[in-house]
């Protein structure tokens, strides 16, 4: 059987990014911004994991019925350099198959509110993915939301660790809503649906 097709076994979605108010609107949270939005899409709220250093919401999404899938909602709280333990580790305790996890993450190389998603690859610098990646393995799924690169001569690190600029704020509600839409899309209707309808 297809794991990806499996609609008993639950997906977990992890969005990437680092815990604590100081970098609730980072370039590099937007991971747990699609997570927050999807948990409320749920009505569940993120609640420590046992002794995994993540938090977890577990519930379904879509429609009631034989279409909605279950899911497992993560946010790891280990910063984004170590994502991959927390992550893992609930893999192996929900025994979810890599291809059923979906990581949702900044991407610099794609510009500011553009959307790919993708089984697999490197991961192009970003620290969460490489993380994840040592841990288990590269074939899980990817929603990258793009962030562009940063101006001028600004360092990467500077740049994805500073908010969004207030003209990316006023489109970024309707961009976390639509990577919402796309790993819900991926969940029920599978990646080759869900990349013809939101990669761009």
């Amino acid at each position: 059987m297809d794991v990806t097709t499996d609609a008993g076994a639950p997906w977990l979605i992890a969005g990437l990014g680092n815990p604590g108010p100081e970098y609730a609107m980072n370039r590099h949270n937007v991971g747990f911004m699609v997570a927050d939005l999807l948990a409320g899409r749920m009505g569940g709220r993120f609640k420590r994991a046992g002794k995994a250093q993540a938090q977890v919401v577990e519930g379904r999404i879509g429609a009631p019925g034989p279409a909605s899938r279950r899911v497992v909602l993560v946010k790891p709280m280990s910063y984004m350099n170590l994502s991959g333990g927390p992550v893992t580790a609930l893999r192996d305790f929900y025994k979810v198959a890599t291809a059923r996890v979906v990581a949702v993450h900044d991407e610099l190389d794609i510009d500011f509110g553009t959307l790919r998603l993708k089984l697999g690859g490197g991961d192009n610098g970003h620290n969460g993915l490489k993380s994840m990646t040592k841990a288990m393995g590269a074939e899980y799924h990817r929603v990258r939301f793009g962030i562009g690169r940063p101006p001028g001569r600004m360092q990467v690190a500077d740049f994805v660790l500073k908010d969004f600029s207030s003209a990316e704020r006023k489109e970024l509600d309707y961009l976390v809503d639509r990577a919402a839409d796309a790993v819900e899309c991926l969940v029920i209707e599978g990646l080759e649906r869900a990349q013809g309808t939101y990669n761009s």
